[in-house]
């Protein structure tokens, strides 16, 4: 079964146990109030990167704002750019889109009930399977593809909601840190390529969902969150390796660096999620 097919079965497992009423489950407790840990299980998409290309620094002044050229001065990267992993050396061979995937998390978190409203605040740490690539491709011909996905993420966010008692309607947001796990591929067998490896980012978090009293002290829930990463450090450099002193790289300092134009990694979750309550 898909990850995707696993989500959506997940899902429509939750549903049903939210539509029992609460009556049926002779729950007693039905406040929001306390300490709480659990985890989280669902499905990451990424948000459509149309458009996103990669950039270079020829004269590595530290501003990618630099067209590869050719000695007779044509653009190298004519060809052009897409997005997703290349299978091939030119863009007649077409990209494998970007792969969503399910993510997992742990969460532990606190909330304070005031009648029908409940504030509160939770962490999280897990980490998504969702890769996202880009490609570009030269004249060579040869492809270049740059490849992230999250090593691990940790979340700090607020909520705030209301229960018209047994069930949590909630609104949260907060900060988000994650490694980014970078990779390079490329088809270009006389050049040299280093790179920085895996960065650090920061960024920020929101969404909502609801939760459910199935006992007294285990809730279920439905979750949505929309996370926006800034992960704008990751460089790979081109070096001579067997190239000649012609090769496009090479022309304006001896060497390029390049990156992805779009320097925010953006993801949607949409997440079962389960609490044990103190």
């Amino acid at each position: 079964m898909s990850p995707t097919k696993r989500a959506l079965s997940a899902m429509t497992m939750l549903t049903a146990i939210v539509a029992v009423p609460a009556q049926a489950q002779e729950i007693e407790n039905k406040e929001f109030d306390g300490f709480y840990v659990g985890g989280s299980f669902g499905l990451g998409a990424q948000s459509n990167d149309r458009n996103e290309s990669v950039i270079f620094d020829t004269d590595r002044d530290g501003a990618f704002n630099n067209s590869v050229r050719t000695v007779s001065g044509a653009d190298a990267f004519s060809p052009g750019f897409c997005n997703g992993a290349a299978n091939g050396n030119a863009p007649n061979a077409g990209c494998a889109n970007d792969k969503d995937d399910i993510d997992y998390y742990i969460r532990a978190g606190a909330d304070k009930q005031y009648g029908n409203f409940v504030v509160g605040f939770l962490v999280d740490a897990g980490r998504s399977e969702s890769t996202d690539s880009v490609t570009a491709f030269s004249t060579t011909p040869a492809s270049y593809t740059l490849t992230r996905q999250l090593d691990y993420s940790i979340g700090a966010r607020g909520r705030v909601g209301y229960t018209p008692g047994g069930v949590l309607f909630y609104a949260t947001g907060g900060v988000s840190y994650a490694k980014i796990d970078n990779s390079f591929t490329t088809t270009n067998g006389a050049n040299s390529f280093t790179d920085n490896g895996k960065t650090d980012s920061f960024g920020w978090s929101a969404g909502g969902g609801a939760e459910a009293k199935v006992t007294n002290n285990i809730t279920m829930g439905l979750e949505y969150l929309y996370t926006r990463y800034t992960d704008d450090d990751y460089v790979v450099n081109v070096g001579p390796g067997t190239a000649g002193a012609t090769n496009p790289f090479l022309l304006v300092s001896g060497g390029t660096d390049m990156k992805r134009s779009d320097p925010n990694f953006d993801q949607h979750s949409v997440r079962l999620t389960a609490a044990l309550r103190f």
